[in-house]
């Protein structure tokens, strides 16, 4: 039997911790960087949703991680970027040098903790990514999906932030998957749709269920 996903209360990251930062905005659709681009810098999500993901090399591609307000992302084990982090929506974004946040924590181990949490942060939303994908089925992954966004919003119902493409990237399907699946979830009174992009979960049990 597959082991349950648990999906945790939203809660509050720690900003980044350096005063002197950029603050720059995207419009929706525009790259903040680039696969391969030098790590120069972190970011701190200020207003929007940002997309980050790779395109492989059959053309297709994969999103890893999305990223809402109050977010950090950008933070790379090595010199160069292994994703391309696109605006989804027009974003807001506090851009600091990431050797100002290294050589600050070397000196004040408070910012060191909050790097530390930020780093395991985003090591846990990428764990919840893998068990979402791994060895489950289409309904599974939606259901899913659509419950992380309710944990991260802090809502029963929310504006879905991403497209219907952004999303079966996200869950390694077909877009028409995507779209089948969530009409099925509607006709099953599991969700309700008012609009394209607004969602209400009506039977969060059974959505949890389905994940297990």
């Amino acid at each position: 039997m597959l082991s349950p996903l648990r999906f945790e209360p939203a809660f509050a990251q720690p900003a980044l911790p350096v005063a002197a930062a950029s603050v720059i905005r995207y419009a929706a659709g525009e790259e903040i960087f680039a696969e391969g681009d030098s790590a120069d810098h972190v970011y701190e999500l200020v207003e929007g949703t940002v997309r980050t993901g790779r395109l492989l090399r059959d053309g297709r591609r994969q999103i890893d991680a999305f990223h809402f307000a109050g977010e950090t992302f950008g933070f790379e084990a090595g010199e160069v970027r292994r994703t391309t982090a696109e605006a989804v929506s027009e974003v807001t974004v506090r851009i600091v040098r990431r050797r100002a946040l290294s050589d600050l924590a070397a000196r004040n181990g408070e910012v060191a903790r909050q790097l530390y949490q930020l780093t395991i942060s985003g090591l846990q939303r990428s764990q919840d990514h893998v068990l979402m994908l791994g060895r489950r089925s289409a309904c599974e992954r939606v259901a899913g999906l659509l419950l992380l966004l309710a944990d991260r919003t802090g809502e029963a119902a929310f504006d879905l932030p991403m497209s219907r493409q952004d999303m079966a990237d996200y869950l390694g399907l077909t877009i028409e998957t995507v779209s089948r699946t969530l009409t099925g979830f509607l006709q099953e009174g599991l969700i309700a749709l008012p609009t394209v992009r607004h969602v209400e979960l009506l039977d969060r049990e059974a959505l949890e269920a389905l994940c297990e």
